[in-house]
């Protein structure tokens, strides 16, 4: 089928574990790549921007191939037997290297591979054949979210060329309070009323298209110190965000939660979102 303007798309990674305990947000990934493929054509290749992977400057990731990194330590020995083995998407650094040029966006090009587990998980989930080529973008968490906005709308025309805007982060990211009860606490714990609070404020000013309040969310939102004690693990929802343009409102695809406040939703942005929720109940999730 030919393609038709992709939306970019944000989802919450979580905990190493979603990898081998998909829960919720792992069945959720798992539509989403089919429900991608179904209603825009498989992406010819994705730009993959994790909140691990980070740099002083835009780096991008120009290896032929990547395999799984695995940037983690003291979970289930299991995690390091699984791989991801990908092509490289090398041509496609020129483009973005063009993009990011023409709006006065600095940009190096490495030539090594490698996906991070904010990467490689939810990859394994959406397309466990690793066919489509990638291209990893590491972005600057010292820029504001404006800043991230900013660099996703010079990325925005990749949506019209086939090529997936996937970045990863977390919704709600506060370790000291995910890992409380240790690295095997309870996934089910129910949901800190810090956690709701946020997500409830991020859904709504999304919806209203508050990108003032939005850029602001460090002094505007509920609990947000408390949410992301730093912020590098939401700083991709923005990329995703501008490159799905100031006009459209973000839209959710999945609410969940683990560990009682480790945030798992996911949105998609751009005026073509709303086809990934066709068939679905208004405000339903996509699983």
């Amino acid at each position: 089928m030919d393609h038709l303007r992709l939306p970019s798309i944000f989802v919450s990674h979580g905990s190493p574990m979603t990898a081998l305990e998909p829960g919720a947000a792992g069945a959720f990934m798992q539509a989403l790549g089919t429900r991608i493929d179904a209603r825009f054509g498989r992406p010819k290749a994705i730009l993959a921007i994790s909140a691990h992977t980070a740099a002083r400057a835009p780096v991008l990731l120009a290896g032929t191939r990547h395999e799984a990194v695995y940037d983690f330590g003291g979970f289930d020995p299991k995690l390091y037997t699984l791989r991801y083995d990908a092509p490289g998407a090398p041509a496609l650094a020129s483009r973005v290297t063009a993009l990011m040029s023409a709006a006065g966006l600095p940009v190096h090009v490495s030539p090594e591979g490698g996906l991070d587990h904010g990467n490689w998980t939810p990859l394994r989930y959406m397309y466990p054949d690793a066919d489509v080529p990638i291209l990893p973008l590491a972005f600057v968490p010292m820029h504001s979210p404006a800043q991230q906005f900013a660099l996703g709308q010079a990325l925005a025309p990749l949506a019209d060329e086939g090529v997936l805007i996937l970045a990863s982060g977390s919704i709600t990211h506060n370790l000291r309070r995910v890992f409380e009860h240790g690295l095997r606490g309870p996934v089910d714990r129910p949901e800190i009323a810090e956690s709701a609070a946020f997500r409830h404020w991020l859904l709504t000013r999304s919806g209203a298209r508050d990108w003032d309040a939005l850029f602001d969310y460090r002094a505007r939102a509920p609990h947000a110190a408390d949410m992301h004690p730093t912020d590098e693990h939401l700083l991709p929802w923005y990329i995703a965000a501008g490159a799905g343009g100031r006009e459209n409102a973000p839209l959710r695809l999945h609410d969940s939660v683990t560990y009682g406040s480790l945030g798992m939703d996911a949105y998609a942005f751009g005026a073509q979102a709303a086809r990934l929720l066709e068939h679905e109940p208004a405000g339903a999730a996509l699983t």
